[in-house]
């Protein structure tokens, strides 16, 4: 990809991804960033993650939040953050990302989710923080599922059962982002989406921004990234992946997923092959 760096813009910066081959719905993810800020992106897994080093700044579920060092970030699938540095040396973290099927079958349990994005919980942070590297490092399926399972049953204390309480009239908001699923590659318009709604046009961006804690913009782009990253584990070439999802070209797509996810399409997609 011509004009488009393989690295971060600062040298210290560097994130890694990796799959397991026997496990579907797990993403391993390592990184150390100090310049880097991430724009809103979203898994449609859970993050579990551990700070090993540093502060790092994020919004999540429209609340500024600090992650320092000896702490767990714990994110429920679908949630739209950022993430940024609150420290002159960045921060150095590990995030294991989990699809909300497999924790159910590892928890024996449906229906988890997490009402606080930062744990402060150190012995435990060191310890997951240790599990998560070892995931990393195991080689055997059979003793990273046993890993899996010890992670899992660590958070169960601080996990939650059931839907959490949605704001009066935010369901509607649903019906959005439905919509922006299916239309992902198509060019929208804020009246289209106040119109999925019901809602005035900017009525709809006020409301929509309030309960999301982004635009509808960052929204659709989020989640157009989100499949990207879907369509490049799947073995999809980074240009008609661009196109699929709606993206101008090639350059776009790496601009926007590097933005996002740290690293750009083409090592993505090698280091989850």
């Amino acid at each position: 990809m011509q004009g488009v760096p393989e690295q971060f813009l600062h040298p210290a910066d560097a994130a890694e991804f990796r799959r397991p081959a026997h496990r579907q719905g797990v993403e391993l993810y390592r990184a150390h960033i100090v310049r880097h800020a991430f724009e809103p992106h979203t898994h449609e897994a859970f993050g579990l993650g551990a700070i090993a080093s540093g502060v790092e700044r994020f919004r999540y579920r429209g609340t500024e939040h600090l992650a320092p060092a000896d702490s767990l970030v714990l994110m429920n699938p679908d949630e739209l953050h950022t993430g940024r540095a609150e420290t002159a040396g960045g921060w150095r973290y590990r995030m294991l990302y989990l699809d909300a099927p497999l924790l159910a079958e590892l928890a024996g349990e449906p229906g988890w989710w997490f009402d606080a994005a930062v744990l402060h919980d150190p012995l435990l942070a060191r310890r997951l923080g240790g599990t998560l590297a070892a995931l990393w490092q195991v080689s055997d399926p059979l003793a990273f599922d046993g890993l899996l399972l010890d992670l899992v049953q660590a958070l169960r204390p601080h996990a939650r059962i059931g839907r959490p309480a949605r704001p009066e009239g935010e369901a509607r908001f649903d019906r959005v982002i439905d919509y922006l699923h299916a239309h992902l590659a198509q060019p929208l318009t804020l009246d289209m989406l106040a119109g999925v709604a019901g809602l005035s046009p900017f009525h709809f961006l006020r409301r929509f921004k309030s309960a999301h804690g982004a635009t509808p913009h960052q929204m659709l782009m989020a989640l157009r990234l989100f499949d990207a990253k879907r369509r490049l584990a799947a073995g999809e070439r980074a240009a008609d992946v661009a196109a699929a999802v709606g993206l101008a070209d090639q350059a776009h797509l790496t601009r926007a997923f590097a933005s996002r996810y740290g690293v750009t399409p083409a090592r993505y997609a090698r280091q989850v092959a």
